[in-house]
């Protein structure tokens, strides 16, 4: 999964266009004024690769920009069953960051959920470090898709091979 930052990466567009089928995309606008116009370019770009786009935090962003369902911050992942009932087709996901909100999240009828940070991020909301034991201890107790967020590139994903991960969650790791 690829989380857009116009700050961090400022062309998601060119990133998106070299992800591999089936990977997915976290659209997160932070109130750029561009951001259905960019939002539309990244859906575009989805349907056309067989990608899945996620809006950040906006389910009407996720419905203007035609995108496939919405991921939330895990302070608003109890808004996940509303957002079911409205949109029953979309997809929804949620951040989490300890073993408490994950089963939150499944309760609240999130379909996965992407942990972190598991190693030091350059995101300056980022907490402390989970480390991959962490990030075990959350997997071993999950009943949902694990994500792992936070660090995780070319030199740390090999580290969480064994870890209990469905799949791995970047933004600046995938280059920009």
């Amino acid at each position: 999964m690829f989380f857009t930052d116009p700050a961090r990466v400022p062309d998601p567009e060119a990133v998106a266009e070299r992800l591999p089928a089936g990977a997915g995309i976290v659209y997160r606008p932070f109130v750029a004024p561009d951001a259905i116009e960019r939002g539309l370019r990244l859906s575009a770009i989805a349907r056309r690769r067989g990608l899945l786009l996620l809006a950040g935090a906006d389910p009407a962003l996720a419905q203007a920009i035609s995108a496939g369902g919405v991921h939330l911050p895990q302070r608003l992942a109890d808004n996940a069953a509303d957002i079911r009932r409205a949109h029953p087709s979309w997809r929804i996901t949620a951040a989490a960051h300890d073993i408490l909100a994950v089963r939150a999240a499944q309760l609240a009828g999130v379909e996965a959920v992407v942990v972190s940070p598991i190693f030091p991020s350059n995101s300056p909301s980022a907490g402390a470090p989970l480390g991959v034991e962490g990030l075990i201890e959350i997997t071993a107790g999950a009943a949902l898709p694990v994500y792992a967020l936070g660090g995780v590139n070319a030199k740390t994903a090999d580290a969480l091979v064994g870890a209990g991960v469905y799949g791995l969650a970047g933004i600046e790791g995938f280059g920009g």
